[in-house]
């Protein structure tokens, strides 16, 4: 990065800055949700909906971040989602029953649906497709600050004062980043359409229809026969979506995105394979407290492993994308991860120390090169009006996927905790130990998806390093 203009190293900071923003917030929720459940009387296990309700929220609301961007400039929205997440995260921290946050919640996911994808936009219009990767490289880099410090300061929150203060860490932050927005971020805009609401509309409902069946049992109470009606209605709604898209001059997201191979693999590659490991975040905090007796900040610590290996792994990223392509990278890598998530399948109060570090390691590193690597094939060849609807969709994905993730996880885990007449505490560990089992296995299937990649699919020679200095 050493070559890149003063403006464009301020530009990648600033979105780094973000993404800071968000991971930290993230990771201090999920090791505060059993403080929060005990000051709130529910059960630690059913605490699913703080998240669900941010991650869903943003996957509705992507879609109409790329047309936002190019209708009113990447400036402005990136500004207003700085403030919404700021004021969400204010409104989180005064709450004081499960509705009050969960509605706050819904707030920062509106800020968070712009924040990210229009910061991801803005890098990819400033800078050339050979480097590209370096860039995006450079910006994930600092947001694993996030994951690095949120877990141990939510728990240090949590034990030292209130969980209600694991959302106030956002203020400054917030406010260092609107300032930032106003100065370095591109004011950069694309001729536009009119806005594809009835489009909008089905795909929206169709992930929160989707989303909520998964979630019915474990958090709502829903009769299965319900479920199964949300779940027609979502695919139903997709389905017609897609014919809609299909014969609609200026739909909301193109079908010819799907002409492009790498975007089309990529893309539902991060779709399967993020549902695993989007839902570790929260059954490794909830694993250590419910059923081996961490206290908060003792779990927050168990966590740095994982940040600081993700940190090596984006170095090594490149290297191992150079060396070996695309397609053999990620069909090795996400059979990993699966083997990764699995293996907290072994977890028991006698497993020596060392060896826990060691699994936590392990899977920091695959994971954060599957992220890095995922992204990068998905968008690497999308160009012209197509980088904008296709960047917007991807953000999309990666919130879907989450939030499937943590209500699947959240059913499973409900389920196994019934069928082993488990609720708390350490009889709980092999209801934890079944869904870790499950939702690995989803995430290794997935590696078939990477399999249609062309073999040699790889980097441009200019993004071959990536500046240490950074």
């Amino acid at each position: 990065m050493n070559q890149a203009p003063r403006a464009g190293r301020a530009l990648l900071w600033l979105v780094a800055l973000g993404v800071f923003m968000q991971m930290l917030d993230s990771t201090i929720v999920n090791t505060a949700l059993p403080a929060m459940a005990k000051d709130l009387e529910e059960s630690p296990l059913r605490m699913q909906s703080v998240v669900i309700a941010y991650a869903l929220t943003m996957a509705m609301l992507i879609p109409a971040s790329g047309w936002l961007a190019d209708r009113f400039g990447t400036r402005r929205v990136f500004f207003a989602a700085i403030v919404l997440f700021t004021f969400g995260s204010l409104l989180c921290g005064i709450s004081r029953s499960l509705g009050e946050i969960v509605s706050a919640r819904v707030l920062q996911g509106v800020g968070g649906a712009m924040l990210l994808p229009v910061g991801r936009l803005a890098v990819l219009r400033s800078y050339p497709r050979g480097e590209f990767l370096r860039a995006m490289s450079f910006v994930t880099l600092p947001g694993l600050i996030g994951p690095l410090i949120g877990p141990t300061l939510g728990g240090w929150l949590v034990q030292a004062i209130s969980w209600h203060w694991i959302f106030l860490i956002n203020l400054p932050v917030g406010a260092i980043a609107a300032v930032a927005a106003l100065r370095f971020m591109p004011d950069a805009r694309a001729e536009v359409a009119r806005f594809d609401l009835g489009g909008y509309l089905m795909l929206s409902f169709s992930m929160v229809a989707i989303s909520l069946s998964l979630d019915g049992l474990s958090e709502f109470g829903l009769r299965r026969a319900l479920v199964l009606v949300l779940l027609m209605f979502g695919l139903a709604s997709l389905v017609a979506y897609w014919l809609h898209a299909a014969r609609s001059p200026r739909p909301l997201f193109t079908l010819a995105l799907f002409g492009v191979p790498t975007f089309r693999v990529g893309l539902l590659g991060n779709l399967f394979s993020r549902i695993g490991s989007g839902s570790m975040p929260l059954l490794i905090p909830l694993l250590l407290q419910v059923s081996l007796g961490y206290a908060p900040m003792q779990a927050g610590l168990m966590m740095i492993p994982v940040a600081l290996a993700g940190m090596v792994s984006k170095r090594a990223v490149v290297s191992l994308v150079k060396s070996f392509g695309y397609r053999r990278v990620l069909l090795v890598n996400t059979i990993l991860v699966g083997l990764a998530i699995a293996s907290f399948a072994l977890i028991s109060a006698e497993q020596p120390m060392w060896l826990r570090l060691v699994q936590l390691s392990c899977f920091g590193l695959v994971n954060s090169l599957q992220f890095t690597a995922m992204n990068t094939v998905t968008l690497r060849d999308l160009e012209g009006e197509l980088a904008s609807a296709g960047n917007s969709l991807l953000s999309m994905v990666m919130m879907l996927s989450m939030s499937l993730g943590v209500a699947a996880a959240s059913g499973l885990l409900a389920a196994f905790a019934a069928l082993f007449g488990s609720e708390r505490g350490a009889a709980t560990l092999p209801a934890f130990h079944a869904t870790f089992v499950c939702v690995g296995m989803v995430t290794a299937a997935s590696a078939w998806i990477f399999w249609q990649l062309e073999s040699e699919s790889k980097p441009e020679p200019a993004t071959a390093q990536v500046d240490a200095s950074k």
